[in-house]
């Protein structure tokens, strides 16, 4: 097979995606920069009046911003376990959805630890937290993890898109600005395809997949213990580490669903994101959201049980403030995606796409529940205070700045589309020599 062919068949075919945008997408780019415009306005005011335009106060301190925090930093965690342990498999499929995991991942993780920014009432004293660090806090622990975390996965995703850019750059058909051209032989480091090259490539990649793995787990492990070490009800916990991690597979693969049922079709790219894709993720989903029911049932079965003063105090809140919430959550955002994927005639792309989403609302508005009942209900509550002072209702300020840090979400990973293709190039001509030479290998056995 002429391969150098089959490169340029293939940027032709991914071409449309990099050289123009449709009106929908046109209209998307002004709907999300309006968003984020609004976003911005909304974190000016909160930047000169400070914490008191959100619903932020003396008992409940964290708000909606360090729940995006932990819901991000989950779906990071997610799609750097997942592409790491991808790398590890050999099969086409694989090569359909393994960069969308890796910009999923890389995204998270710069959206995510804004919101933390967000928290902080006095952001002029930033800086302090690296000039006087103090080792024995969590939260030193956890930026330094998220920090390498993101360096790692930043460099992780670099690696995978070289040989694409060395292949858009040497497509002289490209209908791209020269700028954007000039790009692709900056980033493309003189890279020319060759055996040596790419075995070298292919072995830094696997080396960086093992430390990705490592570092996802370090990383959720530590914004975990940061609850878990502290002596509030609900939070001081010996299995939060491992309920967190659970909890990050499951909201961050019901993520991928949803990018990918998204991605599919909008590109009409059903071609290499096929209903396998969906059936395999959706089995991981299931076995996810056993596990992660397991988890709650424990968590909130042995609070239940122990009769501990402060702990019953923390169920009477969560069921007369947050009932309903606490079905959705619990029961609804676990047992729906249970019932949809454990049945094999059920597991459609609608409908694991479908119970992806149930499982993404149920995992953030568990986090919710995690986070504010236990400020709502603190060891020492402050008598004689107004109730709005005491229970928590987020204000326009931090859901507009929610919705803003989704939106660059999905800004950012459509730019990145506009720049490199979706699906590997680079991928698809790996798996096509390797089959090839699989062809060739048989046939010299058969003589």
């Amino acid at each position: 097979m002429d391969f150098n062919q089959r490169k340029r068949e293939l940027v032709k075919e991914f071409s449309p995606m990099l050289e123009k945008s449709s009106l929908v997408s046109k209209l998307w780019y002004f709907v999300l920069i309006a968003i984020i415009s609004v976003g911005i306005y909304a974190f000016y005011l909160q930047f000169i009046n400070g914490h008191k335009v959100t619903g932020m106060r003396d008992n409940v301190v964290w708000g909606i911003y360090i729940i995006n925090f932990i819901f991000f930093v989950g779906i990071s965690y997610s799609g750097a376990f997942i592409t790491g342990v991808l790398h590890f498999f050999n099969g086409s499929w694989k090569y359909s959805i393994a960069r969308i995991i890796k910009i999923i991942t890389v995204l998270s993780l710069i959206v995510g630890p804004i919101f933390i920014l967000l928290c902080i009432g006095r952001l002029d004293r930033l800086h302090y937290l690296f000039i006087y660090p103090r080792i024995q806090s969590p939260i030193t622990w956890d930026i330094i993890a998220i920090m390498t975390d993101l360096i790692g996965c930043f460099i992780y995703l670099y690696l995978t898109f070289i040989p694409d850019f060395a292949i858009l750059r040497d497509t002289t058909d490209l209908k791209v600005p020269n700028w954007q051209k000039n790009v692709y032989r900056v980033l493309a480091i003189g890279y020319q395809d060759t055996t040596s090259q790419r075995k070298r490539l292919h072995k830094i990649t696997e080396i960086m997949s093992v430390m990705i793995i490592a570092m996802a787990v370090v990383a959720y492990t530590v914004l975990a213990w940061i609850f878990s070490l502290t002596l509030q009800p609900g939070w001081n916990s010996t299995i939060f580490a491992p309920y967190f991690i659970i909890a990050g597979l499951y909201s961050g693969v019901g993520v991928i669903i949803i990018t990918m049922y998204l991605i599919r079709t909008s590109f009409k790219l059903e071609k290499y994101i096929r209903k396998i894709h969906f059936i395999g993720a959706g089995i991981v989903l299931l076995i996810i959201s056993l596990l992660f029911g397991y988890f709650t049932f424990s968590e909130y079965f042995s609070k239940w049980f122990s009769h501990k003063t402060n702990d019953v105090e923390l169920l009477e809140t969560l069921f007369s403030h947050y009932f309903w919430e606490f079905i959705f959550a619990n029961y609804i955002g676990v047992l729906v995606p249970i019932i949809i994927l454990f049945f094999k005639k059920l597991r459609t792309i609608k409908s694991v796409t479908f119970a992806a989403v149930i499982a993404v609302l149920g995992l953030w508005l568990n986090r919710y529940l995690i986070v504010i009942p236990t400020l709502e209900t603190p060891y020492i509550p402050i008598q004689d205070t107004r109730p709005e002072f005491i229970f928590y209702t987020a204000s326009w300020i931090e859901y507009a700045l929610s919705f803003a840090g989704i939106a660059a979400f999905i800004l950012m990973f459509k730019l990145i589309m506009k720049f490199v293709p979706i699906i590997p190039i680079s991928g698809i001509i790996d798996q096509e020599r390797f089959e090839e030479k699989r062809i060739k290998n048989l046939g010299e056995q058969n003589k």
